[in-house]
């Protein structure tokens, strides 16, 4: 039973830092695209960031780039999302997901198969 779960979401001040962890079980994780998007309160779902199966190519929203970084560990099944200077735009719960691709091909959540359960991200003095 394919599985992914995150992890690391918090309260958080503007400027602070947080790293989110997405574990995956159940599936070959190297033969999938992760991407992570996220959810405001009233808000669409917007994709944040992708990584292509080899961890060498990604794809990263405008509103978070040099800000945000997504990395993979495919000998660990992981995936993971590094978060600085975040704002309180930023909060919202934050998702992985799964597409079976070899490349990310943009941000639209249409495309992904399979949703962990989020993570809750609040930043806020």
């Amino acid at each position: 039973q394919l599985q992914l779960v995150e992890s690391g979401g918090a309260l958080v001040q503007p400027g602070g830092s947080l790293r989110l962890s997405c574990a995956a079980s159940g599936f070959t994780f190297d033969v999938y695209v992760i991407g992570w998007f996220r959810q405001a309160p009233g808000k669409e779902r917007e994709g944040v960031s992708c990584i292509d199966r080899g961890g060498g190519s990604t794809v990263t929203a405008a509103s978070v780039k040099g800000r945000f970084t997504i990395s993979r560990d495919n000998a660990r099944d992981m995936a993971y999302l590094q978060m600085n200077s975040l704002k309180p735009e930023d909060t919202g719960i934050y998702y992985c997901a799964a597409m079976r691709s070899s490349v990310c091909g943009g941000l639209d959540y249409l495309k992904y198969a399979y949703w962990g359960q989020g993570t809750r991200v609040t930043v806020s003095s």
